[in-house]
C-alpha cells in the first residue's frame, strides 16, 4: 500500500496537477470514516499519512480515567501511562489505535478518496482557468455527441456547445477539428460547465479583431453586428481617423482578410457596412447594392420608409426578408420597405391627360381615347398614319368604328389646321 500510495501521489501532481497536500487530507477524511467502522476507541477519531513514506496512523484523543466506564472514550490511568508516563486521571491522551487489518481497508478508501478528490480538483482547475475566458475563441476537437449536442475536447478540459449555438447549416464529425466562442463558464450543481458556441454574432467580432489590426488596435471600431448564422452577417465598421478606410481595413488586400473570416465561418455571406451617425446614410449603406429611392424617418417611433423601384424590391427585401431584417437588427429601428409608385402614378396621369385631349378631339367616351393612348396613339398625328384595321387591331373593335375614329381624327386635325376666322 505504502509504495503505491506514494506513487500514487507523485504521479496524480506530476500529471494532474493536483497538489499532494490536497490528495493527502482528502484521503485523511475518508480513512477517519474507514476506522470508525474498525477501531473501537473513537473520541476524536484521526488518520495520520506520512507523505513521504505513506505509512498510515489512527489516533484517537482518550480521557485518563481511574474505572473506564466507556471505552470508546475513557483509557485507565495504568495504559495512559505506558504510553504517555506522566498522564494524569482527567487529561486528555492520544492513543494510536490503528486496527492490525487496517492496511486493505486503508488501500480501498484511499483510492475511492483520490478519486473523488481528483474529480472535484479536475472542476475547480476548469472554473479557475476558463472563469475569465468567456468571449474568447477556443480551438478543440469533436470528441462525441450528446442527442444534438457537441461535445469537444479542449486538451485538458471538455467543453459543450449546445445545440441552440450550433449554425444550422454545418454538419460536424468525430476528430473535426474547429473554433468556437466561449460563451460562459457556469459553476453549477454538476460542476464547471464550459459553453462554446459558433452561431454567437461575437464569433464574428473575435473573428474580426483577430484578423484586422486596426480593430485590434482600436483604430477601427464594430459599431454593430447582426447575424443570421449560417446564412448572412451585417458588419458595421468606423474609424475616427480619417486616413483610415475602416471597410478597406477589414476587407483587406485583395480581399485575404475578409476571405479568412468567411472561410472559417463556412462560406457565409459578410457584408461590411460604414456606420454613419446619420441614420439615413446609415440605412442606405446598410441596404446595398439595392438602390434605394427615397428615404422617410419616423424619430418618434424609430421607425424607417425605404421606397424603391419595383425591379429593386426583391433585392431590398433580401431572400425570405433576410435583407431587411439584419438592417433592422445593426440599425435598431424598423424598417419597412415597399414599392415607389410615384413613377407610376405619374405614368397614369400622363396616360389620363392624353386621353381626355383625344376624347374631347374625337368625341369618343374616356375609355376608348385611353385604349388608344396605351396603343400608342396619343395624338391625332400618330392616329392619321396608321389604318383603322390598326386601329381595329389595337383597341379590339370592329372595322366600322375603327373607321369612324380615323375619320373624326382627319376632320380634327383638318379644323385644328384652318386659319382662324
Amino acid at each position: 500500500m505504502n509504495a503505491e500510495f506514494i506513487a500514487m501521489l507523485d504521479y496524480l501532481e506530476r500529471e494532474k496537477g493536483i497538489k499532494r497536500e490536497v490528495l493527502v487530507e482528502a484521503v485523511q477524511n475518508a480513512l477517519v470514516s474507514a476506522a470508525k467502522k474498525t477501531v473501537e476507541a473513537g473520541r476524536d477519531l484521526r488518520c495520520e499519512i506520512d507523505p513521504k513514506t505513506g505509512e498510515i496512523r489512527a489516533v484517537a484523543k482518550l480521557i485518563v480515567a481511574e474505572k473506564v466506564q466507556n471505552k470508546h472514550d475513557e483509557i485507565s490511568v495504568a495504559a495512559a501511562r505506558k504510553i504517555h508516563p506522566a498522564a494524569q486521571v482527567g487529561e486528555e491522551v492520544e492513543v494510536e489505535v490503528t486496527p492490525k487489518n487496517f492496511g486493505r481497508i486503508a488501500a480501498q478508501t484511499a483510492k475511492q478518496a483520490m478519486m473523488q478528490r481528483i474529480r472535484q480538483a479536475e472542476k475547480e482547475l476548469i472554473y479557475d482557468e476558463f472563469k475569465d475566458r468567456a468571449g474568447e475563441i477556443v480551438s478543440g476537437t469533436v470528441r462525441r455527441f450528446e442527442r444534438s449536442d457537441v461535445i469537444i475536447d479542449l486538451g485538458k478540459f471538455e467543453a459543450t456547445m449546445p445545440s441552440r449555438e450550433r449554425v444550422q447549416t454545418e454538419d460536424y464529425n468525430i476528430g473535426d477539428r474547429i473554433r468556437a466562442y466561449v460563451v460562459a463558464v457556469e459553476n453549477g450543481m454538476r460542476g464547471p460547465e464550459i459553453i462554446l458556441s459558433r452561431s454567437h454574432p461575437n464569433f464574428v467580432r473575435r473573428l474580426f479583431e483577430t484578423e484586422v489590426s486596426e480593430i485590434a488596435d482600436r483604430t477601427v471600431d464594430i459599431k454593430g453586428i447582426a447575424r443570421e448564422a449560417g446564412f448572412r452577417t451585417k458588419i458595421a465598421v468606423f474609424s475616427a481617423n480619417d486616413k483610415v478606410d475602416p471597410v478597406g481595413a477589414c476587407v483587406g488586400m485583395r480581399g485575404a482578410r475578409v476571405k479568412n473570416i468567411v472561410r472559417e465561418l463556412n462560406n457565409e455571406k459578410v457584408d461590411i457596412i460604414r456606420w454613419s451617425a446619420d441614420m439615413k446614410e446609415f440605412v442606405l449603406e446598410a441596404l446595398k447594392p439595392a438602390k434605394v429611392k427615397s428615404v422617410t424617418l419616423d424619430e418618434a417611433r424609430k421607425s424607417i420608409l425605404i421606397r424603391v423601384d419595383d425591379d429593386q424590391l426583391s433585392l431590398a427585401i433580401g431572400k425570405r426578408g433576410q435583407n431587411a431584417r439584419l438592417t433592422s437588427r445593426l440599425t435598431g429601428w424598423d424598417i419597412n420597405i415597399e414599392k415607389d409608385e410615384s413613377a407610376a402614378q405619374v405614368f397614369e396621369s400622363r396616360v389620363q391627360q392624353a386621353a381626355k385631349v383625344l376624347s374631347e378631339a374625337l368625341g369618343v367616351d374616356q375609355a376608348t381615347s385611353t385604349l388608344l393612348v396605351k396603343g400608342g396613339m396619343t395624338t391625332l398625328d400618330s392616329l392619321m398614319e396608321v389604318e383603322p384595321q390598326d386601329i381595329a387591331d389595337a383597341i379590339s373593335i370592329d372595322l366600322e368604328k375603327a373607321e369612324e375614329i380615323h375619320a373624326s381624327a382627319k376632320r380634327a386635325h383638318e379644323k385644328s389646321m384652318a386659319p382662324a376666322q
